[in-house]
């Protein structure tokens, strides 16, 4: 049926418990799976051991364990096929270049409206898809 959204399995790597919960309830309302970490190992660890693929990750740059793009690297090694969204509130051009280059869909800049986030989401999404 056209005009339907597909739902989506988001895994949302962020370390403030607020704006986790925030970006969660958004998204879950929203009709998507929303699998949570609070930090890299949580990330990779959600990754490795989820079931079913991850369409989409939202990852926060600045994180307790990773403040660089070495995450995203490891990211794009373990799920391919998801479309990464970067969330940094400490965005230079230097990690924009690295990490598009690395095959982030976007780097969104903190703070952001979050009914921006499923137009966004589903664009990420549709781009990872061959």
């Amino acid at each position: 049926m056209a005009g339907i959204s597909p739902r989506l399995r988001v895994l949302v790597v962020e370390d403030e418990l607020l704006i986790r919960w925030s970006i969660a309830e958004t998204l879950g309302h929203a009709g998507h799976t929303v699998i949570e970490a609070e930090d890299g190992a949580a990330a990779v660890r959600a990754l490795t051991n989820s079931p079913e693929a991850v369409d989409v990750v939202m990852l926060d740059y600045r994180l307790p364990d990773s403040n660089d793009l070495t995450l995203l690297a490891a990211i794009r090694r373990l799920s391919p096929r998801s479309g990464v969204i970067l969330m940094t509130a400490h965005g230079t051009p230097a990690v924009t270049k690295g990490a598009l280059d690395l095959g982030a869909y976007q780097v969104m800049h903190k703070p952001f409206e979050l009914h921006d986030l499923e137009p966004l989401l589903l664009q990420a999404f549709a781009s990872s898809r061959p």
